[in-house]
């Protein structure tokens, strides 16, 4: 997939043209004169035939200017195994959106002959990005085009091994594409590499998955930190940085928190159990957000702030769990410690933990969960729908979505619902779209009450009831989705003073007023400088627009505090 640069233009061959449909935009060709305008922001750098400019797995030094020269670009995977991305040359840039973080890179770029480029770091980056306002876009989007292009690419990052069926190989799947991360996938029922590498590595069922990172190093069944940590979507951070504003929780509020928190220069840092986007980054689509008529997936509407959230500078820890927090400020600080070992300080805290999806009280559910019990519904729990009758759980807007997207993959969905009717929890919009498809089977006044498994320990049977009586219905179902409320997630708030309702989500503004007076504003907690947003937040709306409202919403209050908290003593 090389430029023709005979024309000394950069010419798109019909291959480059075909790999890459909006190619003008995902590597577009700056201008002497733009070049110009950005050299005070970087610094020339020389590379002989053959040299490495970055290298996959290994942090990235920033953006690349080709000035002169021609650079190939390539995807290599724990294999071995290398495929040709493009060739670019002068006028081009080299990064995708990881290089405003100075994330590893997900790509090898080698000097096809002598190359004079110039290196603007990530910090000059964002700093370019913001001060350029037209060119910025153009190289944003490049940025953002460029990591779409390598994750629909099916080449490059970690390799997964082991048949599509298992529920820890639908986990690792769904973590990487819910951060953005490339991947692929080899069955060993068909791969002979595969089939060689679970023959030396694997000793049991438990070891499967196996994944095989790009630097060849091979993890068993690994957690997602685990699974983070060795593909560099983690680094160590120095628990001497004091932040201006920690949020915890990476859904809806607290990415709009670090959009408009860092735009407006402060210094953030946001960390998330799992993935950026919450609960809401699994709507397969949000259709009654503001300004998106056609509709959005949550993925997407994640995806884009997340990016912004990059771009101001906001640095983004994920995953990485809370797991306690000190208020005492003994330091004139918020101790932060998390689940991975680390300390974060900073001034004030905004909680944006969101809740997590409730477990009912069914006898061997722990036991299915991933394999065939689910707690959302992306393209990935979809395959494994295909063609068969599933069991959906719930009554709200997230169970009518995800019932809605399942529907037109699988056969039949059989939509239980505990309550008489869907109009006091979900949208009408969606009721009607449900009402109107017709492999979705309503069933009011049920409950599941049992479920069965197979000789390979996985969901093959669920059984219910009615709750106005009757014999209980048993069902060949392989995959169940469970929408059944939700609980917050504030465990790590024990202890530190936040006062919480009696459903456990965190109180704020003049209902938890202390001796000292009422708190200024609306979002902050009974303890000063800590704030709370979105879905955790007792009396919230529930609602993806509410959340981003109120992360936006909360900046104000953070300046409030911060500007009091740097005054002198009287």
């Amino acid at each position: 997939m090389a430029l023709d640069s005979s024309t000394g233009n950069n010419a798109i061959t019909p291959s480059a043209s075909a790999a890459f449909p909006r190619y003008e935009q995902t590597f577009p060709v700056l201008t002497p004169r733009e070049i110009l305008r950005i050299r005070r922001f970087g610094e020339v750098r020389t590379y002989q035939s053959g040299e490495t400019l970055f290298e996959t797995g290994k942090p990235g030094p920033g953006m690349f200017v080709i000035l002169s020269g021609q650079v190939a670009i390539t995807q290599r995977d724990g294999f071995g195994r290398i495929t040709p991305v493009v060739d670019q040359g002068p006028g081009q840039f080299l990064a995708e959106i990881g290089q405003l973080s100075g994330r590893v890179a997900l790509v090898d770029g080698h000097a096809e002959g002598d190359v004079e480029t110039l290196l603007i770091p990530p910090e000059q980056l964002r700093a370019l990005l913001v001060a350029e306002a037209e060119l910025g876009e153009r190289i944003m989007r490049a940025l953002i085009l460029r990591r779409v292009s390598l994750i629909q690419g099916g080449a490059g990052g970690p390799v997964l091994i082991g048949a599509h069926t298992l529920g820890d190989m639908a986990r690792l799947q769904n973590f990487l594409a819910r951060n953005g991360q490339p991947y692929h996938v080899l069955d060993p029922a068909t791969d002979k590499d595969a089939t060689d590498l679970v023959a030396r590595y694997s000793a049991s069922r438990d070891d499967l998955p196996l994944v095989v990172c790009p630097d060849g190093t091979v993890l068993r069944n690994p957690t997602e930190t685990q699974l983070a940590y060795a593909v560099g979507m983690l680094g160590g951070h120095s628990s001497e940085k004091l932040y201006d504003v920690a949020v915890v929780g990476g859904g809806p509020a607290g990415l709009a928190t670090a959009v408009y928190a860092a735009s407006e220069g402060l210094s953030v840092a946001v960390l998330d159990a799992r993935a950026f986007g919450g609960q809401a980054g699994a709507s397969a689509r949000i259709e009654n957000y503001l300004g998106f008529p056609t509709g959005i997936s949550g993925m997407a509407l994640a995806g884009r702030a997340f990016s912004q959230a990059q771009k101001f500078g906001a640095e983004m820890l994920i995953p990485v769990a809370a797991k306690s927090l000190d208020c005492s400020r003994s330091d004139g600080a918020f101790a932060l410690a998390t689940e991975c070992g680390q300390l974060l300080r900073a001034k004030s805290v905004v909680v944006a933990s969101g809740a997590r999806y409730r477990r009912p009280d069914i006898a061997n559910l722990a036991g299915f969960e991933g394999r065939g019990v689910w707690y959302w519904a992306s393209p990935i729990e979809a395959r494994l729908c295909a063609d068969q009758e599933i069991a959906l759980v719930g009554g709200g807007n997230s169970a009518g979505q995800a019932a809605v997207f399942l529907s037109s993959h699988a056969r039949k969905v059989h939509m239980v619902i505990r309550g008489g009717g869907l109009g006091a929890s979900m949208s009408r919009y969606l009721i009607e779209r449900i009402e109107a498809t017709p492999n979705i089977e309503l069933l009011f006044n049920t409950e599941v009450v049992g479920l069965d498994g197979n000789e390979e320990g996985s969901l093959a049977r669920v059984r219910w009831r009615s709750r106005l009586g009757g014999d209980e219905i048993v069902v060949d179902i392989h995959n169940l989705f469970l929408f059944v409320g939700a609980d917050p997630a504030t465990d790590w708030l024990d202890g530190c003073g936040v006062m919480m309702d009696r459903g456990g989500f965190v109180v704020t503004g003049a209902r938890c007023g202390t001796d000292k007076g009422q708190p200024a504003s609306a979002l902050e907690t009974s303890v000063p400088g800590v704030f709370a947003v979105g879905d955790v937040r007792s009396g919230s709306v529930k609602r993806v627009g509410g959340a981003i409202g109120e992360g936006a919403q909360v900046v104000a209050a953070l300046h409030g505090f911060l500007d009091d908290a740097a005054k002198p003593a009287a």
